[in-house]
């Protein structure tokens, strides 16, 4: 996420939120959706705090729901705000670009989200899509206008329409001078369970619709909540082990772009030792500031976390124009 600044508070309670743009484009007009609160008869764009143990993304996607009465997918991660509430609190918005999640192709991605209640009348009266322009103009607060403008460049230099490549490493499993067993039967901890189980949420918030693994336990299992919740099938690689990958870097490197290509958001889990190769291809599909950006010192990531690439589409093929670096949440 990009950086939101000193509070120059010390020690004040922070309040967390997240919420999204939720942008369409018509007749070639980019418009986004704005709600009013009638609470602080307010325009503003749909966000709420955190639910304990929950991640910024899997707020983003439900707080969106419950304010538009609409399911969405995240895309890219815009600007955060952050300021005093009249309490003297400090308040931290972490925002991301949307758009409404589709029935038929967002179908797993919902199918592994948990159910959300009806709009509120009391903290949600009125909803309405407007152009970038005229969005600007009615909302209430200056600040918000901040990841709007955002959101407009980024529509502008091509980086708006993405879909995601997730790479997850496996999570905690059994260290291996614990285990007796074959190496590719090697399984995870019960705190390895418990950062696939919090993958759902992350992977359904983007909308993720294609799971890919290395064919061994560990990474089966971290990816298992995820395709049971989803109702999706999953593929299992060989290629993406740790000993194929020794023979065969290239067959890896294949996979991601092969990833990359295609129009749909995707999840791939492997192991520590692949990381390497498949953070190479992503760097030579990158930004620069965004390559630039990607982990280069071993472990390259931490038992169950990720890094979501949003892609584009450009002439010169598909380009990964933002990546964020997710932790799984602490229980």
């Amino acid at each position: 996420m990009p950086a939101l600044g000193p509070t120059h508070v010390e020690h004040a309670p922070v309040i967390e939120s997240a919420g999204s743009l939720v942008w369409r484009e018509r007749h070639g007009e980019l418009q986004v959706r704005l709600v009013h609160r009638p609470r602080y008869d307010d325009w503003s764009w749909p966000k709420g705090k955190l639910e304990e143990g929950e991640t910024f993304q899997a707020a983003a996607a439900r707080e969106v729901a419950e304010e538009t009465g609409k399911p969405i997918v995240l895309g890219i991660p815009l600007p955060g705000l952050q300021y005093l509430t009249g309490e003297g609190r400090v308040k931290r918005v972490h925002y991301w670009a949307a758009q409404r999640a589709s029935r038929t192709r967002d179908a797993g991605a919902l199918a592994a989200r948990a159910p959300v209640p009806p709009v509120s009348p009391h903290e949600i009266d009125a909803g309405v899509w407007l152009s970038a322009q005229d969005a600007a103009t009615r909302l209430t607060r200056d600040a918000d206008r901040t990841p709007l403008d955002a959101l407009v460049r980024a529509r502008d230099e091509d980086r708006l329409a993405t879909h995601v490549v997730v790479i997850a490493r496996h999570g905690k499993a059994v260290a291996r001078g614990a285990w007796y067993g074959d190496e590719h039967d090697r399984p995870l901890t019960p705190s390895g369970h418990a950062q696939s189980a919090a993958l759902v949420p992350v992977l359904a918030a983007y909308g993720v619709g294609t799971v890919v693994t290395s064919r061994w336990d560990r990474c089966a299992q971290t990816i298992a909540p995820y395709a049971s919740a989803s109702g999706l099938a999953t593929v299992s690689s060989d290629h993406l082990t740790e000993v194929q990958h020794e023979r065969s870097p290239a067959r890896v490197a294949r996979t991601v772009r092969e990833l990359l290509d295609v129009d749909g958001s995707s999840v791939l889990c492997t192991h520590r030792p692949v990381l390497p190769t498949v953070l190479d291809v992503l760097g030579q599909h990158s930004r620069r500031p965004v390559a630039n950006a990607l982990p280069t010192r071993d472990p390259f990531l931490e038992p169950g976390e990720v890094i979501v690439a949003h892609v584009a589409r450009t002439s010169k093929g598909p380009r990964v124009v933002a990546a964020e670096k997710i932790a799984p949440p602490l229980h």
